[in-house]
């Protein structure tokens, strides 16, 4: 009998494994989830097409013809997760034949294996289900600050002293301005982005959760109205430095990568329709130059803070304090949550 398990009973030690095609585990999967195809993309295409447009047998026997060319390399690589987990999670987008075959042919090899009922798509219900009730009971410290006062690196500090975090920008792989992207790659997927929430949320030790002040976009992303709500009935901060400890942050944040420089000039494309072609000229001369400090300082006078000066008059706040360095800022605010809470 084929063993079926609802994502909502995994205990114990196991390995989920997702076996959609690359694409598909691409653009979202299940966090921590390992993607061993049994079809490639190109197989995916050709299979589907003669599903729904030739014969359901057909299609059947080109899925069998495409697993059995891998099914040395496919065994192979799930023997080695069961030899290290001592339990197989199968999953493909419903539950359907791709799950059911795999998880068939292992357990009458011997494997444990089980396959997730209603598959990716059955998880994604279970998120959106769940998400809500996770994100009920937190009380939601929202970090506020100008452009380069360097709350991601806050956060990531806070996180690695042991307080509770929620990085929505890592999450989302995108910083939330029209720079927001260079050096980081392609953008989180919508599902993924709530799978990853998710999964943060879960595994927080407290009800007290630091979070970077948002509008409820960034980049491609919308934040859950349930979260996006909670951050604007949460408890405000502040955070103020000087224009040139901001420059040396976002020189920092922005040119890790080899590319960084190619990735700017595009990003300053997007913003000509926010200044002049003069200013947009003399920057991208500045960045051909390596001047990056000095464009730094001059986006967030002419452009940043302008932008954004009337998003910090929303809230009262229930601290405002000065940034010198990430170190010392965290502790004071560790301090300060203490003393809130009563610890």
């Amino acid at each position: 009998m084929l063993k079926t398990i609802d994502y909502r009973e995994l205990q114990g030690n196991y390995v989920l494994i997702d076996v959609r095609s690359p694409s598909e585990f691409k653009e979202a999967t299940i966090p921590g989830a390992i993607n061993i195809p049994l079809f490639d993309d190109e197989d995916r295409k050709d299979i589907g097409y003669v599903y729904v447009n030739e014969s359901v047998e057909k299609a059947k026997q080109m899925g069998i013809e495409a697993v059995s060319r891998r099914l040395p390399e496919i065994y192979e690589k799930i023997a080695a997760l069961y030899k290290a987990y001592g339990k197989l999670v199968f999953f493909c987008a419903r539950g359907g034949m791709r799950s059911c075959s795999i998880t068939a042919l292992c357990n009458s090899l011997g494997l444990k294996a089980f396959r997730i009922k209603g598959g990716y798509k059955g998880y994604r219900d279970f998120i959106n289900q769940e998400l809500p009730k996770v994100n009920q009971d937190i009380k939601y410290i929202v970090f506020h600050g100008k452009t380069g006062i360097g709350k991601t690196e806050i956060l990531k500090c806070l996180k690695a002293k042991g307080c509770d975090v929620l990085d929505l920008e890592e999450a989302a792989n995108h910083r939330g301005s029209l720079l927001g992207s260079v050096g980081l790659g392609e953008q989180t997927s919508q599902k993924q982005f709530e799978s990853l929430v998710y999964e943060e949320l879960k595994s927080r030790k407290s009800n007290y959760v630091f979070v970077e002040g948002e509008s409820r976009r960034i980049g491609n992303i919308i934040i859950s109205q349930c979260i996006f709500d909670s951050m604007r009935n949460g408890i405000h901060i502040l955070g103020e430095a000087e224009i040139s400890y901001r420059a040396k942050i976002l020189v920092n944040e922005y040119t890790k990568m080899e590319n960084c420089k190619e990735e700017i000039l595009l990003a300053l494309d997007k913003m000509s329709r926010y200044m002049s072609e003069d200013n947009i000229t003399r920057f991208r001369q500045l960045v051909a130059e390596e001047q990056y400090e000095e464009v730094a300082t001059e986006l967030m006078i002419k452009y940043y803070d302008p932008m954004y000066s009337n998003e910090f008059k929303k809230y009262n706040y229930d601290l405002v304090f000065k940034i010198n360095s990430v170190e010392e800022c965290c502790d004071f605010l560790i301090t300060w949550l203490k003393e809130q809470i009563g610890v």
